[in-house]
C-alpha cells in the first residue's frame, strides 16, 4: 500500500513548513507547494530524503494548480489523503487607507486560492478513500477583527466554506476542516503596517497577547484530519475567542478594539 500523502500550499514557511515536517515525521508522502522556490527547497531540505515533491505555483491561478497537482500524483503514486490549503496573506490596517488593490489580492489568494483547490484537487481526493480538506482560517473568523477587515473577511468566508463543504460532501466519503489559529509565531508578525513601525509581534507581546509556537498548528493540523471536529482552534486566544463569539459577543467587541489600539496586526 502506498504511503499516505499531503499536498500542502504555503508549504515554504510558517505554518505550511511546520506540518510538512510533521506528516513527513509520521511517515507521509508531502508535497510542497509555493510561489517562493527558496522557500519551496528549504522546507524540502528538512524532510527525510524521498519524502517530498516540490511544486511552484500561484493558488490564484488553476492552470498552475492543475499541473501541480498532476505532477504530485505522479509522485505520489496517484493518492492524495489531504489537501491543505494553507497559503495566504497578512495584510493590515484601516479599511480605507488599505489600497483597493491589496484588498483584491487578500481576497484573491486567501480565499479564491482555496476555492481552486478543491475544485482542481477533487478528481484525486474522490480516488483517495478517507480523503480530507484541510484548511487554514484563522481566530479573526470568529468575529471580524477592525484593522484585519478585509482579511478576517476572507477567514470567514474559508470558515463559512468548510462549514457548508462538510456537509456537501459526506456523501463523497471526503471530511472538510479548518484550523483556527490565534497569533503564531511565523514571519507574518514580523511585519510592519501602515499604522505603525513596530513589527507587529513587539506590539502583540506588549499588549499581553499569547503568541503560540508553530509547532503547536501542526499538531494540530494533524489533530484535526484524524479528528471529527470541523473547526480546530489553536491557542488560548484562538480557544477563547470562539468561546465568547459564541456566547458572549459583546465582550469579543471590546477584545476586538483592544487590539484595535495595538495597531493593525496580522492572525496567522
Amino acid at each position: 500500500m502506498a504511503r499516505k500523502a499531503i499536498f500542502i500550499t504555503g508549504g515554504g514557511s510558517g505554518i505550511g513548513r511546520a506540518v510538512a515536517r510533521h506528516f513527513a515525521g509520521q511517515g507521509w508522502f508531502v508535497g510542497i507547494a509555493d510561489v517562493n522556490v527558496q522557500g519551496i527547497d528549504e522546507t524540502a531540505a528538512l524532510l527525510p530524503d524521498g519524502a517530498s515533491s516540490r511544486h511552484v505555483m500561484d493558488v490564484r491561478d488553476r492552470d498552475q494548480w492543475n499541473a501541480a497537482l498532476d505532477a504530485f500524483a505522479s509522485a505520489s503514486g496517484g493518492r492524495l489523503d489531504v489537501l491543505f490549503n494553507n497559503a495566504g496573506i497578512g495584510s493590515g490596517g484601516q479599511y480605507l487607507d488599505m489600497d483597493p488593490a491589496e484588498a483584491d489580492r487578500l481576497i484573491a489568494i486567501n480565499f479564491g486560492g482555496v476555492v481552486n483547490g478543491v475544485y482542481c484537487a477533487m478528481p484525486l481526493l474522490r480516488a483517495t478513500p478517507g480523503s480530507t480538506i484541510l484548511n487554514t482560517g484563522s481566530a479573526s473568523g470568529f468575529y471580524g477583527v477592525a484593522g484585519l477587515a478585509v482579511y478576517s473577511a476572507t477567514k470567514f468566508a474559508v470558515r463559512g466554506l468548510t462549514e457548508a463543504l462538510e456537509i456537501e460532501f459526506a456523501k463523497e466519503g471526503i471530511k472538510v476542516r479548518s484550523l483556527m489559529p490565534g497569533f503564531i509565531d511565523t514571519p507574518l508578525l514580523d511585519q510592519v503596517s501602515a499604522d505603525s513601525n513596530e513589527p507587529a509581534r513587539e506590539r502583540l507581546s506588549a499588549g499581553g497577547f499569547e503568541i503560540a509556537p508553530v509547532e503547536r498548528v501542526a499538531e494540530a493540523a494533524w489533530e484535526a484530519v484524524h479528528g471529527d471536529r470541523v473547526h480546530t482552534p489553536v491557542g488560548k486566544m484562538a480557544k477563547r475567542m470562539a468561546r465568547i463569539a459564541r456566547w458572549f459577543p459583546g465582550l469579543i467587541m471590546r477584545q476586538a478594539k483592544k487590539i484595535d489600539r495595538l495597531g493593525a496586526v496580522s492572525g496567522h
